[in-house]
């Protein structure tokens, strides 16, 4: 099966924030790209399809692809 990303991903281990309506959810950035990231979250429940990714102090807002049961997959808007 061939890569479907439109770029490359690097693995990283970076400390994230996902900030949707006020609050905030600590998560572990895992790869990232120019494009989108995969995040270690402890639940992915109550994460909205929309919301600003916090990482190395830079907003990066992105909608959800896929989620799992402690993973979600993001790509940048």
């Amino acid at each position: 099966m061939g890569e479907k990303r439109t770029s490359p991903r690097h693995r990283v281990l970076k400390a994230g924030t996902i900030e949707f309506h006020g609050g905030g959810i600590d998560c572990m950035v895992r790869n990232l790209s120019a494009a989108g990231a995969a995040l270690d979250v402890t639940s992915p429940v109550g994460i909205p399809a929309h919301f600003t990714l916090f990482t190395d102090g830079e907003p990066h807002p992105c909608h959800v692809i896929w989620r799992k049961e402690k993973r979600i997959g993001v790509a940048f808007d």
